[in-house]
């Protein structure tokens, strides 16, 4: 019952980071949406949770914010974007051990941010107004892929912080 509550905590605070991170710095971006730092603490979410509870921390958060700053209309995509980001980043960390490895699972975790909310705005707009978004998207992901391969790749260098690393933790 305790670590089960140690990771709800855990969750509630990566959610309320992931939220704080999206909302602090939000970029108004070419066509709809806005860079943000919030793709991040979804990395980090997945790192230190693993896929489970990851994905819940980054999906939550992420919607969230997305109603906060007026984008309601993306937060059911947004939760399951960011969702998948966390998932894909814990399983492919979970796969494979050397550290290396992080920047190129986070790498594939901002390819779906970007193809999710491409796929997204198709569906919803129209596959020209998705591709006029598509820059920002991959300005966004490209920011996130930087800051959040700096930090996990850091962190995992630091014995202390990898006892608490989920995603070095095969289950």
């Amino acid at each position: 019952m305790h670590k089960q509550i140690q990771r709800l905590v855990g969750t509630a605070l990566l959610a309320a980071m992931v939220f704080v991170a999206t909302m602090m710095l939000s970029i108004p971006l070419p066509g709809s949406g806005y860079g943000n730092l919030g793709d991040v603490f979804v990395i980090m979410a997945a790192f230190f949770l693993g896929p489970g509870w990851g994905f819940a921390a980054a999906a939550i958060g992420s919607a969230f914010a997305d109603v906060a700053l007026g984008f309601a209309l993306y937060a059911p995509a947004t939760f399951v974007i960011k969702g998948c980001m966390a998932l894909v980043f814990a399983y492919l960390c979970r796969s494979v051990r050397p550290r290396a490895w992080f920047v190129f699972s986070a790498f594939l975790s901002e390819a779906v941010m970007i193809g999710g909310y491409f796929i997204f705005e198709c569906l919803l707009y129209s596959p020209g107004a998705a591709l006029v978004n598509l820059t920002g998207n991959l300005a966004q992901g490209a920011f996130g892929l930087l800051l959040s391969s700096v930090l996990v790749v850091t962190a995992s260098a630091s014995k202390p912080i990898m006892q608490y690393a989920a995603v070095w933790k095969k289950k």
